[in-house]
C-alpha cells in the first residue's frame, strides 16, 4: 500500500523555509486545504527541521550531519561534508558538493557549490543570519507596491527573527561600536552599523535555539491533520495537463515505488539548483530557467580585539552550547559600499579563520563581506538530457564567470575589510583571504521573479511560473535583484506572496 495520497489541493516539493512557509501560510489562511510535503533526504532532527545547532550531543550532531549529504553520503574518515576532492574543494558539515558540472574550462565555475539533502534543507545548517535587503538589493516592483516590507515583516514573524540573543556577550558593544566609528559616517540610520537581526531565540533556562524550518512551519503545522511531511521522496516530476500543473510523480526512496499525486496546486521550492532542474527535467523550460545565477563572492578576515579585557564570570558556553564574546554585528550593504558585512566570534561563525587564543578565548574575531553580482544572463546552470546525478535526475552543469565589476568590487571589499579589521583589532594576517566561489552557499536567480513575462523572468510577482498555471516556485532562486545580504529572509517573504495567492484562490472555488 502506497504511503502517498492519491490527491492533494498543495503539494511542496522542498522543506527548507520557503517550501515551510507555503505550508504555514495555507494553514493559517486557507485551514481546509490538504497539504502533503515531500522531501528527497531523511528526517535528522525532532523536531522535523529543526537545526541541528540544537542537538545537544556532539556524535548526535555529527550524524544528523552526515545524513543530510545527499545519496553518497559517506564517512572516509577525512570527511568535511559530503564529498572531499582536494584542500580547496570541502563542503561544510551537513551539505555536499556537485561531484560534476561546477566549473567549465575557461570559466570561474562555482567549485564549492553546495546542498542538503534533509528534513529543513540547508535551514538545518545555516547561520540564521537574516538581515532585511537595502538599497538596490530591494525588489522594486514590490517596493513601487508598497508590499515589500509588509512581506518582509512576515518572513521575520515565521523565521523567529530577533535582535538581542547576543546582547549579554561581553564585547559585541566594544566591537560593534569601533566598527561604526568606522563604516557609519555618511551612511543612513537604517544601513548603520547594529546587531544582526538572526532567527534566534533564548530559552528561559539560557540556551540558544536556532530557528529552521520547525520554526516556520510552527505549532499551527505540525497540529494540522490536512498536512503531511513524506521525508525520503524524490520529486521527478511536475505533471502538466493542458498546459496546467496538476500534481507530481514521486518516487519512494525506501522502496523504490513510483507514484503520481494529482494536486490543484504544485509549489517547487527545492533549491536555487534542484529547483530548475525539476522543472526542467518536467519540460517546463521558460527561457530564463537556470538564467542569472548569481553567487555571492565571500572576503574573510581574522582579527585580535585590541585591548582585550576577559569578561568576568565565564563566557555561558555551558548554558548555550557557544562561547558567547563579541556577538553577531552586521554592516548593511548600500550602493556606495556593494558588499554586506558579518562579523562574530570564532565559533559563531561557519567559517574557520583561525584558532581561537587560548590564554584569550574569545579575543578573536572574524570579519566576512559578501559581495553582490555583476547579474548576467550567462551565469547559468544548465541540464543534461542523458547524464543524471546522484538521485537520478538531470545532471547539472553551471556556466559562471566573474566579470571586471566584480573583480572590481572584490578588490575594494578587501580593502574594505582590513579597514574594518584594524578598526576593531591587530589583523593574523595582513591579507585578507577570499573563499573559493560557491562558499556563500547563496545561489540566487535561477527561477527569479519578473514584473512582466519579458523571456528574462521564470515566475511572476506571485511566484507562478509563466505559462503554466497552477505552478510556483520558491526559495533563493527567485530573488531577481543582485544581493550581498543572506537571502533566506527575503526568500521567506516572497514565499508568502505565493502562499497568500494560493489561499486567496482555494478559498474562492
Amino acid at each position: 500500500m502506497t504511503r502517498y495520497p492519491a490527491e492533494v489541493d498543495v503539494a511542496i516539493v522542498g522543506s527548507g523555509p520557503a517550501g515551510a512557509t507555503y505550508a504555514r501560510i495555507l494553514t493559517e489562511q486557507a485551514p481546509d486545504a490538504v497539504i502533503a510535503m515531500f522531501e528527497v533526504g531523511p528526517t535528522v532532527s525532532d523536531p522535523p527541521g529543526a537545526h541541528v545547532k540544537n542537538i545537544g550531543d556532539p556524535e548526535e550532531r555529527a550524524r544528523a550531519q552526515l545524513r543530510s549529504e545527499g545519496p553518497a553520503a559517506h564517512d572516509d574518515g577525512d570527511r568535511v561534508g559530503g564529498i572531499v576532492k582536494t584542500a580547496q574543494r570541502r563542503a561544510r558539515p551537513g551539505t555536499y558538493l556537485l561531484e560534476t558540472g561546477y566549473q567549465v574550462d575557461g570559466e570561474d565555475g562555482l567549485p564549492v557549490a553546495a546542498m542538503s539533502s534533509n528534513v529543513g534543507g540547508m535551514s538545518a545548517h545555516w547561520t540564521g543570519a537574516c538581515p532585511r535587503p537595502n538599497d538596490s538589493e530591494r525588489i522594486g516592483f514590490l517596493d513601487e507596491a508598497g508590499v515589500l516590507d509588509d512581506l518582509l515583516a512576515e518572513g521575520e514573524r515565521l523565521l523567529g527573527v530577533t535582535t538581542d540573543a547576543f546582547d549579554s556577550s561581553p564585547h559585541a558593544p566594544l566591537v560593534r561600536g569601533r566598527l561604526a566609528a568606522a563604516a557609519d559616517d555618511g551612511r543612513d540610520a537604517h544601513a548603520k552599523v547594529q546587531r544582526m537581526p538572526l532567527a534566534v531565540h533564548r530559552r528561559d533556562d539560557g540556551r540558544l535555539v536556532w530557528s529552521g524550518s520547525d520554526v516556520v512551519l510552527g505549532d499551527e503545522t505540525r497540529g494540522n491533520a490536512d498536512f503531511t511531511l513524506f521525508d525520503e521522496s524524490l520529486v521527478t516530476r511536475v505533471l502538466t495537463e493542458d498546459g496546467r500543473a496538476v500534481g507530481v510523480a514521486v518516487t519512494d526512496r525506501r522502496s523504490g515505488e513510483s507514484h503520481e499525486v494529482r494536486a490543484r496546486f504544485v509549489v517547487v521550492a527545492a533549491d536555487a539548483l534542484r529547483t530548475p532542474q525539476l522543472l526542467w527535467a518536467s519540460g517546463i523550460r521558460p527561457d530564463a530557467l537556470g538564467q542569472y545565477l548569481n553567487d555571492q563572492a565571500q572576503i574573510v578576515f581574522a582579527v585580535r580585539i585590541r585591548d582585550f579585557a576577559p569578561a568576568e564570570g565565564g563566557d555561558g558556553a555551558a548554558a548555550t552550547g557557544l562561547s558567547e564574546y563579541s556577538g553577531v554585528t552586521w554592516v548593511p550593504f548600500t550602493d556606495e559600499a556593494p558588499f554586506h558585512g558579518q562579523v562574530m566570534q570564532l565559533d559563531a561563525s561557519p567559517v574557520k579563520l583561525a584558532d581561537d587564543d587560548p590564554a584569550a578565548p574569545g579575543s578573536i574575531v572574524g570579519l566576512g563581506l559578501f559581495c553582490a553580482k555583476d547579474l548576467q544572463a550567462s551565469d547559468r546552470v544548465e541540464f543534461s538530457a542523458d547524464a543524471v546525478d546522484g538521485y537520478g535526475m538531470p545532471a547539472p552543469t553551471v556556466h559562471y564567470r566573474l566579470t571586471p565589476r566584480d573583480h572590481e568590487v572584490i578588490d575594494r571589499a578587501k580593502a574594505e575589510i582590513v579597514r574594518l579589521g584594524k578598526a576593531i583589532g591587530e589583523p593574523l594576517d595582513e591579507r585578507p583571504f577570499m573563499m573559493p566561489l560557491g562558499a556563500s552557499l547563496h545561489y540566487q536567480g535561477t527561477t527569479r521573479m519578473g514584473e512582466t513575462d519579458d523571456g528574462k523572468s521564470v515566475c511572476s510577482p506571485d511566484s507562478e511560473v509563466w505559462g503554466t498555471p497552477g505552478l510556483f516556485v520558491a526559495g533563493n532562486g527567485v530573488i531577481p535583484t543582485a544581493t550581498a545580504c543572506n537571502p533566506t529572509l527575503t526568500s521567506v517573504a516572497l514565499a508568502v506572496q505565493g502562499a497568500r495567492h494560493i489561499a486567496r484562490a482555494l478559498a474562492s472555488v
